[in-house]
Order: C-alpha cells, then sequence, then structure tokens
C-alpha cells in the first residue's frame, strides 16, 4: 500500500506541475497538440486526486455493513479514473485534433519577448514537451520500480502476466498513465516541430487527434481491467492450484469438495473451501487443522486476509 501511495504521489507532483507548463505553452502558441496535451495532464492530476482517495477509503477496518473491508474502493476509483479520462482528456482532445485537421489550427510562429531576448514561441512548447518528459520519465520509473517490485515477490514472468494477474490496479493505472504521458508528451513534439519545419498545419493537428484516441484506448482498457476486480474476480490459476494443494496434501484432509477464492481488494485475497477430513479425528484436532491449513496458505501468499476452511461431515 506504501509503495502505491508514493507512485501515486510522484505522479500528482509531476501532472499539476505540467498542466500548468502546458497550458502556458498553449496560450503562447495556439497549439492543438498542446491544448491535448493540457487536458491529458489536468485529468492525469484529477487522477490521481482520485486514486489518493480510493488507498485511503480501502485502508479502512472491515465493519459490519463491509465485513471483507473497503479494499475494493481502489478499484471503483481506478474505473471512475478511466471514465474521466476517456470523457474528458480523450474525447476532447480527439474532438480539438479534428476541428484543427478541419479549420487548418496549428501552432502559432508568433515571437516571444523574455528577459530581453526575443525568440519564437514554438520553442516555449518544445522546451516545455522536453521538461514533460523529464518529470513523466521520473513518475514512469517509480511506478515501474513498484510494479517489479510485485513481480518478483509473487513471481510474475513479465509485464503482460502482471497486467493480467496484479490486483494493485493503482499501481497499475500510475504506470499505464505515465507510459500513456511519455508517449503523448512525443507525439505531441514530433508533430509540433514537424509543422514548424514544413509550415503545414497538419502534423500538429493530426498529433492532437492521435494523442485523444490513445487515451480513450487506454481508458477503455482500464476499465476492462477494473471490472473484472470490481465484478469479484477470482485469483489466478496457478495460485488457486497452489491453495488446493496446501490443503488437500495436509495431514488429515481426505479431499476438497468445493473452493472458492476473490480478490476482495487490491492485497486482499479471500480463500473459501469446503473439507472432508478423516473420520478419525475429533473437533479438536479439526480446529487445529483448520488454523494450520490457513497459516499455510497466508505463507504461500501474504495477501490471503480472509480464509474459511468448512468441515464436512
Amino acid at each position: 500500500m506504501a509503495g502505491s501511495r508514493s507512485v501515486v504521489l510522484a505522479a500528482l507532483v509531476a501532472n499539476g506541475a505540467i498542466a500548468v507548463l502546458k497550458f502556458g505553452a498553449f496560450l503562447l502558441t495556439g497549439s492543438p497538440s498542446m491544448l491535448s496535451e493540457t487536458y491529458h495532464s489536468i485529468s492525469d492530476t484529477g487522477n490521481q486526486v482520485f486514486l489518493l482517495i480510493g488507498i485511503r477509503y480501502s485502508g479502512k477496518q472491515p465493519s459490519r455493513a463491509h465485513p471483507f473491508g473497503y479494499g475494493k474502493a481502489q478499484f471503483f476509483y481506478s474505473f471512475l479514473v478511466s471514465v474521466l479520462l476517456f470523457g474528458i482528456a480523450g474525447w476532447e482532445s480527439l474532438k480539438h485534433g479534428y476541428d484543427a485537421i478541419l479549420h487548418g489550427h496549428s501552432a502559432a510562429p508568433g515571437m516571444v519577448t523574455f528577459a530581453g531576448v526575443t525568440f519564437d514561441a514554438v520553442y516555449v512548447s518544445v522546451v516545455v514537451l522536453l521538461g514533460a518528459i523529464a518529470f513523466e520519465s521520473y513518475a514512469f520509473v517509480k511506478a515501474h520500480a513498484e510494479l517489479r517490485r510485485q513481480m518478483e515477490a509473487y513471481g510474475w514472468s513479465n509485464l503482460v502476466e502482471a497486467f493480467r494477474a496484479t490486483s494493485d490496479v493503482t499501481t497499475l493505472t500510475a504506470f499505464t498513465e505515465d507510459a500513456i504521458a511519455l508517449g503523448g508528451a512525443a507525439i505531441a513534439l514530433v508533430g509540433i516541430v514537424l509543422t514548424r519545419v514544413t509550415g503545414n498545419h497538419i502534423y500538429d493537428a493530426v498529433s492532437a487527434a492521435v494523442i485523444g484516441v490513445l487515451l480513450m484506448g487506454f481508458a477503455l482498457a482500464l476499465a476492462w481491467e477494473n471490472k473484472r476486480l470490481l465484478l469479484g474476480e477470482s485469483a489466478p490459476s496457478p495460485l488457486e492450484a497452489d491453495f488446493r494443494e496446501i490443503i488437500r496434501t495436509h495431514p488429515g484432509v481426505a479431499h476438497v469438495d468445493n473452493f472458492r477464492t476473490m480478490f476482495v481488494g487490491p492485497s486482499a485475497i479471500l480463500v473459501a473451501a469446503d473439507v472432508s477430513f478423516d473420520a478419525e479425528l475429533d473437533t479438536e484436532d479439526i480446529d487445529a487443522d483448520i488454523s494450520r491449513i490457513e497459516e499455510k496458505l497466508r505463507d504461500r501468499d501474504d495477501r490471503v486476509r480472509f480464509a474459511y476452511i468448512e468441515p464436512e461431515l
């Protein structure tokens, strides 16, 4: 949880600063790409706030109304991020880029005087985007390090497997947002430079539209990832198989009748099983065996927060 919070805070600081700089560059140049990137950074900044709210809310202790805790709050707020990213940053960027393609808007080639030095206003956008790439790289490295830590802890072999298996949607969201932010800044930079060099507005305008499509695609992918967890996805099949084997091979267990798992939070797995024990065992022995089984499950994966072993007669 602490790792996720530090990742989000790093992204919040980076995106907040970048949003102000991008908006200033847009006011000076009128570049469609810079406006798309402004939408992008403002949306990202708001998204980090929602993710922090989710982290804080999910830390509440279980209650009568929520006996398995509030961990799914992070799934909900991350889903909300995807909706806002799609609706605000993605759609507005695409719409503005499309309008620029039709009507020929691009970065204005005006001059700016600062500290007695006069220079092309387009260079403001270039400097801001290079700064954005530097800030976003910092946030991306933080998110990547946390994702790598989880990969090592849970034995995921690559990023694709991590994306499919992780329940830490906060880190997943921050990591993907930072990657998209780097891509968007690079696309905007190429579009603005090509328009300045060639004098053709289409490069700047198309870059704005491409950024919008990129954001909308990410938003849909993020929404899909959160949907599976909001609906109560089980633990990954290999992990489930390990849990089942731990129970089945425990001394005194005859066989496992029913077995279920579910993520009830980013770092919380519920394990429930109906287990047939040897007929010779008395009640006290069964109680002790159940306690030992639960300890073994938690030793296998520290995300096991709730374990319910029901003895079958």
